[in-house]
């Protein structure tokens, strides 16, 4: 038969998990938001990139005017 103590140890390291999981969870939901906003934004920013190129003007190794 188990003694109150080991009962008492074991109860205490399952508090202990249970805490952690929930601890884990909350932040891979934190990351989990914080990548769908970055998706977002990498989304618009693609969006910005192709509606700023001029799609028929060449490429030029042409120096700048200052020089």
């Amino acid at each position: 038969m188990a003694k109150p103590e080991d009962i008492h140890r074991l109860e205490e390291k399952i508090a202990y998990l249970e805490r952690h999981v929930g601890e884990q969870d909350k932040a891979m939901l934190e990351m989990a938001r914080q990548l769908d906003l970055l998706r977002r934004e990498m989304g618009l920013m693609r969006e910005r990139l192709t509606e700023t190129k001029a799609p028929d003007a060449p490429m030029t190794d042409e120096k700048p005017p200052h020089y």
